[in-house]
């Protein structure tokens, strides 16, 4: 394969669409769980709990799924998943209490920690080191191109059946689907011949096996002990890195709420930073492949960084609500460059025999960094106010700067400019 374009339209059918169809499902009910549990007699508090349970399930995941693509590998990682989440929304449609909704949502999460798990796996194991990046972006925007268009099938949805449960309907197609394709589909193990990227001499272990390996195992949590130094440092930048994000899905609402904002004007103000978030994922991969990871985590990290500071001075000026407009949009540029770097870092660091234990724990490093922040974000609230919650996550977007800085050149060399491809 002599270019990075040839690469991804082999991925494109047996990686990218599974991803596409799982993430559009599971953006179209997303929206709709604190309305079912509502509807179910739940409360606000208890609602916000029942949706909570998505990331509460992944983040439990992780670890357990990177043993199981670990010994059985990512294709019937995946099967298994897509069947058990199957069961998850059929017990979402028939829910008859929000206990049981809860327990369907959990499960949903935790399936969808081992679909992600064994996405990355493979990636990492049959990707070219220089298209890595570029590739695992596109990963990344596949994810973010279902949840972006979810919410409008869903409403469509709504319109034209008048109920919530369309959209599970939805979701399970999705999901059969995708677990259709992955277990009758062309097996991209075999269409897609072994590669050996472009290395110096040092990275001559760089080969890249046609499979995950299934002999020679370490363990989880000997590979969390062996690994320790990559996670507790680079892991740590990449956690920050994560509650950012999960910071900004949740300060927006929240600042247009308490600026007195309509609904509909929040919403237009999220979905515009939404969409510029959508447009750049794929600048992120290119600048990473071209110039060095770096180059993309710094200024994603900047951004969102220095945009959270610069939004808690503007809340109670004569042009909030012009201020606010423009900070969403900067936050929306910030995660838009920083798409797929989670997990091209992940790739990079993980051992090239065996990296699904390793994945499982970078993913739970960094998936406790965005349940994090929620919380965080609600306790600076209370026990200060709103704008110091938003400096209070700019100052730890800077911090996660620092620490990009400061790990990445060290657990992540650049390569030599006549290395790359493309």
């Amino acid at each position: 394969m002599s270019s990075a374009s040839v690469v991804l339209r082999r991925f494109g059918p047996m990686v990218y669409l599974p991803t596409i169809l799982f993430s559009l499902g599971e953006g179209a009910v997303i929206p709709l769980i604190p309305v079912v549990a509502a509807g179910m007699g739940a409360d606000i508090a208890l609602a916000a709990l029942i949706s909570s349970a998505l990331v509460v399930g992944q983040l439990c995941g992780n670890l357990p799924a990177g043993w199981a693509v670990s010994r059985v590998g990512e294709r019937p990682t995946m099967v298994i998943a897509g069947i058990v989440a199957i069961l998850a929304g059929v017990a979402m449609v028939f829910a008859s209490s929000p206990g049981v909704l809860a327990a369907s949502v959990f499960l949903l999460g935790f399936c969808a920690a081992a679909f992600g798990l064994a996405r990355h796996a493979f990636m990492t194991t049959r990707v070219p080191f220089d298209f890595r990046a570029r590739a695992l972006s596109l990963l990344g925007g596949s994810f973010r191109l279902g949840v972006f268009i979810g919410p409008f099938v869903a409403a469509g949805l709504l319109q034209l059946f008048g109920s919530e449960t369309a959209a599970f309907w939805f979701f399970l197609a999705c999901l059969v689907a995708m677990v259709l394709l992955v277990l009758f589909g062309p097996d991209p193990e075999k269409t897609v011949p072994a590669v050996v990227a472009p290395v110096r001499a040092e990275d001559s272990r760089r080969a890249l096996s046609g499979s995950i390996p299934t002999i020679e195992r370490t363990g989880v949590l000997r590979t969390m002990w062996r690994q320790r130094s990559a996670l507790g440092r680079l892991g740590l930048a990449a956690a920050s890195l994560s509650a950012v994000r999960s910071a900004r899905q949740v300060l927006l609402p929240l600042w247009g709420i308490s600026l007195g904002l309509d609904a509909s004007t929040i919403a237009l103000v999220v979905g515009v930073s939404g969409a510029i978030d959508f447009a750049l994922f794929y600048a992120s991969g290119q600048v990473m492949d071209r110039f060095g990871r770096l180059w993309a985590a710094m200024p994603a990290m900047v951004l969102m960084g220095a945009g959270f500071l610069a939004l808690s001075f503007t809340h109670d000026v004569e042009a909030a609500m012009l201020w606010f407009g423009m900070f969403a949009a900067v936050l929306g540029v910030g995660n838009g460059l920083s798409s797929g770097i989670l997990l091209t870092l992940g790739a990079d660091v993980a051992p090239k025999k065996d990296p699904a234990a390793f994945l499982g724990s970078w993913r739970t490093l960094t998936d406790a960094g965005g349940a994090a922040a929620p919380l965080l974000i609600s306790g600076v609230i209370a026990a200060a106010s709103l704008p110091i919650a938003a400096a209070t996550v700019g100052m730890i977007g800077l911090a996660g700067a620092a620490g990009f800085l400061r790990w990445i050149p060290m657990f992540v060399p650049r390569r030599r400019v006549d290395d790359a491809v493309g």
